[in-house]
């Protein structure tokens, strides 16, 4: 309501500014003023508007205020100070609109398919290598990437989730050498075998792995004869057809089913595991390669570092057509990035300018796809493959691009984007955005509860990096584990009456939600120090503080007697309470999550919703501690305070739903 009604505002008054003044602004700012009561809107332009006009700010108010007539929702305007304008509501038509606002335009792919598939947005995260469980910085990733798309799709966006899977890359690699090194295993039915018998006594695969790697990265360090191994399988790996490429696949498909798991636990889903080895084996490259020489964007070395490569110019270099002689053969540039090495691989970078022209449908080549998990919920999720399963969609040939991956790989997104740019493909560069975030570590308490030795020079550090390389790191299953387990106790005191069922279901609700919220309450480029006691906490900026008003204002309907549905129903406005401050406050707090969502999805900041789910918890704490709901004598203002908490709670759940922390039955 406040977004839609700001709208309104801003329409009135640029019809007004171009009929009086023939002018026309680029936008008209609107702010919130210092306290709800001096009005709902604050505007700034005339001050913008003086230099052009030579004219004072607050002339050019005092005129609009003048002239500006009726708007449908507003009940006044005001000149303050030096030129500003302050624009009241009309408080009980506006909490009408609020108290009837609809339910959030979120779509789903199943409902979805009439729409045409260039409208789609893609989202790609998660993208764990599938050589060992996933950690804790993975979850930020995940975390950040489904509650982005949570969020496109509350603003009614047709998505695509994908998770990129390197099976192809070097950390698989090592996995498959440290089976072959300490377990002799050399063929993919060996291979099958032995995941069989792992998992058969209760080991998870994922965890096995884990182990696996850090062995065999101490390994590889005993001698240049055992890291020659790594580049000899991945070399192999890459060129598929032999044994070690299908001892890479039942690793790969056997770990990535137990992040699948991992991931459910969260409430995160995908739609589509694209996989490097079909783009590899699907030759998408070969086509990317073609278009790349023949608009002029790669060139051939002949000379310098860069001897014998393809490479492609930088951003603010000159063209490469420029430095290029006859048949696009090159001098030395130092400014270029290789895309093929003078051996004839392919980098990353290469690879993924073949992968981004496939997802923006430029191509000409799609994969094929085949079934591969099915949630509980029957949402069904696909994986490439070289030929389709009967009935498979298709995906790709989307309209905009999201990458949550880490703030390491901005040159690489970069080099991707600059090649789209250099081919002419100027308008998906532009709908290209990578969604950067930083990494996440551990406060030494935290490691120590999780069991960690930490030295005494570690305990007086801010936070502890994580490696699973060196075998200091927290699989994702172990954290969400202990988690539970320490809501589990405070829910058991809380609650001893309660079955253990219902209170481990209790518990996972308030670990899940604390683990979210903590991931995105922090800005995507701030390191998270993650603490198990900061984030479990009840009081402050928390998941389960939020949570715990959620439930509050659900009990006040219980021992009312109705239900806060059945409150919303009825109209029971009352402009005669509403002229309270502190109470309207708490109404308009509740009128902004669409405001909030679209902020959060126009800076890829989820951090905006948490912070708003956070405020207005606060707000409505403060609203329960100051009015007394359930010992109103006045009825008429019982069912108004009623229907405030109705409100209050309904938008709270549906920025809870957006993150996708539940509220649980008791707190």
């Amino acid at each position: 309501m406040y977004r839609q009604l700001q709208s309104r505002l801003v329409t009135r008054l640029g019809e007004l500014l171009r009929s009086k003044y023939g002018v026309e602004l680029d936008s008209i700012g609107v702010d919130s003023p210092p306290s709800v009561a001096m009005g709902e809107y604050a505007l700034t332009f005339c001050f913008e508007l003086a230099k052009r006009l030579k004219k004072s700010p607050r002339k050019i108010a005092e005129e609009i205020v003048a002239e500006i007539g009726a708007v449908p929702g507003f009940s006044k305007f005001e000149v303050a100070g030096g030129g500003y304008i302050n624009a009241r509501l009309d408080r009980a038509a506006a909490a009408r609109e609020i108290l009837n606002a609809s339910a959030p335009g979120a779509r789903t792919n199943e409902n979805e398919d009439k729409r045409p598939p260039q409208e789609k947005i893609l989202v790609e995260h998660t993208s764990i290598n599938p050589n060992k469980a996933a950690h804790i910085g993975h979850l930020r990733n995940a975390i950040l990437g489904d509650t982005f798309v949570r969020m496109l799709r509350f603003g009614g966006c047709r998505v695509d989730v994908q998770n990129y899977i390197d099976n192809t890359g070097v950390q698989v690699a090592d996995v498959v050498v440290a089976f072959a090194q300490f377990e002799s295993i050399h063929t993919a039915v060996a291979m099958k075998t032995r995941i069989a018998e792992i998992e058969v006594t209760g080991t998870r695969f994922d965890f096995y792995c884990w182990d696996l790697y850090a062995r065999i990265s101490q390994w590889y360090e005993q001698s240049a004869e055992n890291k020659a191994a790594r580049l000899h399988t991945l070399h192999e790996i890459e060129q598929g057809g032999n044994a070690a490429s299908a001892i890479a696949g039942q690793i790969s498909d056997a770990v990535l089913r137990r992040h699948l798991e991992t991931m459910q636990r969260l409430a995160i889903e995908y739609d589509f595991l694209p996989r490097e080895s079909e783009i590899l084996s699907l030759h998408f490259w070969d086509l990317a390669f073609a278009l790349l020489k023949d608009k002029g964007v790669l060139y051939f070395e002949n000379d310098g570092k860069n001897k014998g490569c393809w490479v492609m110019k930088r951003a603010g270099s000159a063209p490469a057509e420029a430095a290029a002689g006859e048949g696009g053969v090159a001098g030395p540039d130092e400014d270029a990035k290789v895309i093929v090495r003078s051996n004839g691989t392919v980098t990353y970078v290469g690879k993924d300018i073949a992968y981004h022209l496939w997802k923006f449908g430029l191509l000409g080549r799609d994969f094929g796809y085949r079934r591969f998990y099915r949630y509980p919920n029957g949402h069904q999720v696909w994986i490439s493959a070289e030929q389709d399963d009967p009935g498979a969609p298709h995906f790709g040939g989307v309209s905009a691009i999201y990458n949550v991956i880490d703030s390491r790989q901005a040159d690489p997104q970069n080099n991707v984007i600059e090649a789209l740019r250099a081919m002419g493909y100027s308008a998906q560069a532009g709908h290209y955005t990578h969604f950067s975030y930083e990494m996440v570590a551990l406060t030494p308490r935290c490691a120590i509860e999780l069991g960690y030795h930490v030295s005494e020079a570690d305990r007086l550090r801010a936070y502890i990096e994580v490696s699973g390389r060196k075998g200091f790191g927290v699989k994702a299953d172990d954290l969400l584990d202990a988690l539970i387990a320490s809501a589990e106790k405070e829910v058991v005191s809380r609650h001893p009456d309660r079955s253990e069922a219902d209170r481990t279901v209790i518990a996972t609700q308030i670990a899940i939600g604390a683990l979210r919220y903590f991931m995105l309450k922090f800005t995507k480029n701030s390191v998270i120090a993650f603490d198990f006691r900061d984030a479990l906490s009840f009081e402050g900026e928390t998941g389960p503080y939020c949570q715990y008003a959620a439930v509050r204002a659900a009990n006040i309907f219980r021992k009312a007697g109705t239900s806060a549905e059945a409150v919303l129903a009825k109209d029971r406005v009352a402009a005669q309470w509403l002229a309270e401050d502190d109470i309207w406050e708490l109404w308009l707090t509740a009128s902004k999550l669409r405001q909030m969502i679209e902020q959060a999805i126009a800076t890829t900041e989820p951090a905006y919703v948490a912070k708003y789910a956070f405020q207005l918890a606060q707000s409505f704490n403060n609203f329960y501690h100051h009015h007394h709901i359930l010992n109103e004598s006045d009825a008429a203002r019982r069912d108004f305070l009623l229907a405030t908490a109705a409100v209050a709670r309904r938008e709270l759940l549906r920025a809870l739903e957006v993150m996708a922390i539940e509220a649980p039955e008791v707190m």
